[in-house]
């Protein structure tokens, strides 16, 4: 992510977006992507806002990483016990089999549709074989920004669903629902879980 504008809004909320998830490290979708990993698993928490997901993991004896664009963000990622955080975007996601699991939830949104497919990609390659993403994202069409000024990206859930197999993964779990954000809008959401093949 590089909209400057939405790192702005992050950047200037980071507080108010910390006490929001507040909790969330005991949601039915964290615990099911840490019930899903192996014992010491090396994990990727990629856009990982205040770092709830990776500081769940690293507190189940996970070799826990977080990224984020917002130095804010990477701060608060910092001051978990366990987790090592830096500054980085999806660009920087070049290795290859290295991790056991990453989580990716409602951060690739914030970037152009025409990086996608490279970006997906760029996830299986980082994932081990059979290794596990948990992906979350809003639902419809098209790129416009919310009422807050964040540039957001959307895709219906069957383009999605063909992407991921277009891009080598499996979906083994999903859900849709609707949700208020940041700003206050309420819209429709799904989270799924997705390994690669091996």
């Amino acid at each position: 992510m590089s909209d400057r504008e939405t790192l702005s809004v992050y950047a200037a909320k980071a507080d108010e977006y910390a006490k929001m998830t507040l909790g969330e490290e005991a949601s039915p979708s964290l615990l099911r992507f840490i019930a899903g990993m192996p014992k010491g698993a090396r994990t990727l928490d990629l856009g990982c806002g205040p770092g709830f997901a990776a500081g769940a993991m690293a507190a189940a004896g996970m070799e826990a990483h977080a990224w984020d664009p917002v130095p804010e963000m990477v701060a608060m990622a910092a001051a978990r016990d366990g987790v090592t955080a830096r500054k980085a975007v999806y660009a920087d996601l070049t290795e290859v089999a290295a991790y056991d699991g990453i989580w990716c939830n409602f951060s690739m949104l914030h970037t152009p549709l025409t990086d996608w497919p490279d970006q997906f990609a760029a996830i299986a390659r980082a994932l081990k074989p059979g290794g596990l993403m948990h992906f979350g994202t809003k639902l419809g069409v098209g790129e416009k920004r919310d009422s807050i000024g964040r540039l957001y990206a959307y895709m219906t859930e069957e383009a999605l669903t063909a992407l991921l197999g277009q891009t080598g993964f499996d979906i083994e779990y999903s859900r849709t629902g609707e949700e208020a954000g940041l700003s206050g809008e309420i819209a429709p959401f799904i989270v799924l879980q997705a390994r690669t093949s091996g």
